[in-house]
Order: structure tokens, then sequence, then C-alpha cells
């Protein structure tokens, strides 16, 4: 049972380094930016963050808020 437990330690520390090897080891390094709003691609196709886009919808006035306008 020791033997599993231990061997499973070290197999999620091995992810762990190999997964995080830019960061660990090179001066500055991070993590890439998968975040929807920084794919060029997405930017091209007009396809943004769900956050991004609610809060967008959020401040858009609707009918209503503009007949009161006037």
């Amino acid at each position: 049972m020791w033997n599993t437990i231990l061997l499973t330690i070290a197999i999620v520390a091995l992810a762990f380094v190999l997964l995080g090897i830019k960061v660990i080891f090179v001066k500055g390094g991070r993590f890439p930016n998968s975040h929807i709003g920084a794919n060029k691609e997405m930017k091209k196709r007009g396809i943004s963050c769900a956050l991004s886009t609610d809060s967008i919808d959020r401040n858009k006035k609707g009918l209503a808020d503009l007949l009161k306008e006037k």
C-alpha cells in the first residue's frame, strides 16, 4: 500500500515539474495565456470571452432606457 502511495506522489510531482518547466527554470518564465481574448484567430472572427461579452451587454442601454431619456 505504501509503495502505491509513494509511486503516486512521485508521478504527480514529476508531472508538476514537467508541466511547469518553463515557469520554474526560465528566468521570467510564465505559463502561456490561453484566455480567449488573447487569441489572435478568435479576435479575427469577432469572438470574445463570455465575461467580456456579458459586461458589454450589461452596459448597453435597452429600448426601455432609451425611451425614458426622451
